[in-house]
């Protein structure tokens, strides 16, 4: 059975589920992001992280991952990531550099 919970790549919108999964600064630390508009770059940056840890590159639409929903597969990778919520924390800031280095390239032109 198929989940309506499948997206493509890690949903802003589960987010806020994320918060009680861990300890104090973690649940502080989503508090923070979850109120922001899915464009802004701390949510952005959280996506990444999101993306990079339980890898949404490489699940497929008929996986065991997408058809138990993104949402519990997010919880089931934030639960298991085995470091404290500091190193948790420190991979989202390591996104947002890379997010915030990418944002600053200039636009290139296609080609003709």
């Amino acid at each position: 059975m198929y989940q309506k919970d499948s997206e493509m790549l890690f949903p802003a919108r589960v987010i806020p589920a994320m918060g009680k999964l861990r300890g104090e600064k973690w649940h502080q630390f989503v508090a923070q992001i979850a109120p922001h508009p899915e464009n802004h770059p701390d949510v952005l940056a959280f996506s990444l992280m999101m993306i990079r840890l339980a890898g949404c590159v490489t699940c497929k639409a008929d996986s065991y991952r997408a058809m138990r929903g993104c949402t519990l597969c997010a919880t089931q990778t934030i639960v298991r990531y085995k470091g404290t919520d500091d190193d948790l924390i420190a991979e989202w800031r390591a996104a947002r550099d890379d997010l915030i280095t990418w944002l600053q390239q200039p636009a290139t032109v296609a080609a003709k």
